[in-house]
């Protein structure tokens, strides 16, 4: 009897239990939380995983940096690159879910045609505070750098102002020291001849290429023999008559005289002076028009002007002449950004009118311009364009903006500097910003003191693209 009754009393619990519904969603909660929970945490481990995986690709970068210049360099050999990737990485790697268990690898694989190499590989655990509860402990991650060096070669080009207002507030001085400085810098770079090449182009109103050029087929006579006439550079098919007046008048023929050019040139006639178009003799508007750079009673290409217009250096690895050039610079006549950053354009070009030296397929070419000017641009060879004070509707920045998007297009990368020390400054330059290849490429710079730093800061940026793959 008593065996029935609790039977019976067990039945109806069980009957009571199957049909109540007040607790199902507690229930539910309650299953339903370890899954909500799991993939919440999964999460959270994964993103630790990753920010450690992060920090660890950027201090391989580093590292891989680090060691290739001091290979270039020779501040270690060989046999001590294990050690230092070590050293470099353990200093560099900060993440606290990974430090403890990150190792790093250096394999080095010595020059054979294209080079030299050092591989990085990089890997870690993390250990996770949600997904061992599903059976994973650890989360374990890996990355890779590499740096290359010997089968990449640099080649720079500079276009500096040397116009009038660059005699102010010490300019001209700390440019000559800061282009020097940055010679020196990348010349340590280059280990055999041709790793590293640089030009420079002092520009004004116009460039001054030489007047040793005066027989080659890319110039474009025109303007020059025109104004010739006018200033008397050339002879008359009479001996007797001295002028162009009096040959003139007499009927006969006066001959240009060319070889009394001083050298300068004016900018190419559109859309050429926009673009690395070679010369082709019979083409006139892709030649490069001879001037005589007059101004201000002057004759700024003339030898014995005071002070001349710089003449430019093409692409060279000797450095004493490039320096030479620098320091001989001297502030003088009117502001073209434009001719400026053209020429030194050309002067990466392996094509007339400068000829760069040709290129070996088994290297890797860096190409780089650096644009340096003090204000705003002022004149070019069109005098609707500008008075020497004035730039007139932006007519040659917009020029500008055209020539440097095709230098950007073509690979080359651009730094852009505005040396604006005056009291009141000049606006910044809106064509120098939109000229460079990114906003962290250009610079403004308000104490000529700075200059140096900022070529320093280029020359350290040049040096990561000789060394990175």
């Amino acid at each position: 009897m008593l065996d029935t009754t609790i039977f019976s009393r067990v039945r109806a619990a069980a009957c009571r239990f199957a049909g109540a519904n007040q607790g199902n969603i507690a229930v539910l909660f309650a299953i339903a939380a370890v899954p909500i929970i799991s993939f919440v945490g999964a999460a959270i481990d994964y993103t630790r995983a990753n920010a450690a995986r992060s920090a660890m690709q950027a201090a391989l970068d580093s590292t891989a940096l680090m060691l290739g210049k001091d290979l270039t360099d020779g501040t270690i050999t060989t046999s001590q690159i294990s050690a230092k990737a070590t050293a470099y990485f353990n200093a560099l790697y900060t993440n606290a879910d990974a430090k403890s268990s990150a190792t790093v690898t250096a394999t080095y694989t010595a020059a054979a045609g294209n080079g030299s190499t050092i591989l990085l590989s990089g890997s870690g655990t993390v250990t996770t505070d949600f997904m061992k509860v599903a059976g994973f402990p650890n989360l374990n991650f890996n990355t890779n750098s590499t740096a290359a060096w010997g089968n990449v070669r640099m080649r720079v080009a500079m276009a500096l102002d040397n116009t009038g207002s660059m005699s102010q507030n010490g300019k001209i001085a700390a440019l000559r020291t800061s282009a020097a400085s940055l010679v020196d810098q990348l010349s340590a770079l280059a280990k055999n001849p041709g790793d590293v090449y640089i030009s420079v182009v002092p520009f004004a109103k116009e460039v001054n290429v030489g007047s040793s050029y005066h027989t080659q087929s890319w110039i474009d006579w025109s303007l020059w023999d025109s104004n010739s006439l006018t200033n008397g550079w050339g002879t008359c098919s009479q001996a007797s008559k001295t002028t162009r007046s009096s040959c003139q008048s007499a009927g006969k023929v006066w001959t240009p005289d060319r070889t009394k050019w001083t050298g300068c040139v004016t900018d190419r006639t559109p859309p050429y002076n926009t673009q690395n178009t070679a010369p082709t003799a019979g083409n006139a508007p892709t030649l490069f028009p001879a001037d005589e750079y007059y101004e201000n009673s002057q004759y700024y290409c003339k030898p014995g002007n005071n002070p001349p217009l710089q003449q430019l250096m093409p692409l060279s690895y000797d450095w004493t002449a490039i320096k030479a050039t620098i320091n001989a610079m001297q502030p003088t006549g009117g502001t073209n950004q434009p001719i400026g950053i053209s020429w030194a354009w050309q002067s990466l070009q392996q094509t007339l009118p400068l000829s760069a030296p040709a290129e070996d397929p088994n290297y890797t070419y860096k190409k780089a311009l650096i644009v340096l000017s003090d204000g705003l641009n002022t004149e070019d060879r069109w005098p609707a364009h500008g008075d020497g004070s004035t730039q007139f509707g932006g007519a040659i920045d917009t020029i500008q903006g055209t020539l440097c998007k095709a230098i950007r297009d073509s690979g080359v990368v651009i730094y852009s500097i505005q040396l604006n020390t005056g009291t009141p400054g000049d606006p910044t330059s809106t064509a120098l910003q939109n000229c460079a290849s990114s906003p962290d490429k250009f610079y403004l710079v308000k104490s000529a003191s700075q200059t140096l730093s900022v070529f320093n800061s280029i020359g350290t940026s040049l040096a990561k693209l000789r060394v990175a793959k």
